[in-house]
């Protein structure tokens, strides 16, 4: 049996970044079985290609990975980033959880439920009851 994989090399540093995203990439490297440089023109083409934001805290490099992101062949188009990463992160634990939760948080809002109206009065008001009617304490009738 030969020693091919599922994914690419770009596919497993996507998943080791996703894992821990302040790893350094000599790590990556070391655990996806290629050299730094392998994994820094990785990184670089998935930043140029907008799956991934590398930003800098320290001396240290984080690396923010853009859920939302389709993928790239046809075949798979319809899915995105998120969504595998959350299906191959399954049994990793709690980040694992973290990333499934970032794709809940970027899912559309619930749709806007407008109020009912309220009902307006009538254009005509009822006439007023005796007890309610205004009481003329005015004399009537007396010219000087």
């Amino acid at each position: 049996m030969g020693d091919w994989t599922f994914f690419s090399n770009y596919g497993h540093v996507l998943v080791c970044l996703a894992k821990n995203q302040d790893t350094r990439l000599r790590d990556v490297a070391a655990e996806v079985g290629i050299t730094e440089r392998a994994v820094q023109k990785i990184v670089h083409d998935l930043q140029q290609a907008g799956f991934l934001e590398v930003s800098k805290h320290g001396r240290r490099n984080r690396y923010k990975i853009n859920r939302r992101k389709a993928l790239r062949h046809d075949l798979q188009s319809h899915c995105t980033v998120g969504k595998l990463l959350a299906l191959i992160l399954k049994s990793a634990g709690p980040k694992a959880d973290a990333a499934e939760q970032d794709e809940k948080v970027e899912s559309p809002p619930p749709p806007i439920v407008k109020p009912k109206a309220k009902k307006s009065p009538p254009d005509h008001p009822a006439e007023p009851s005796a007890a309610n009617k205004p009481v003329d304490t005015r004399q009537q009738g007396t010219l000087f």
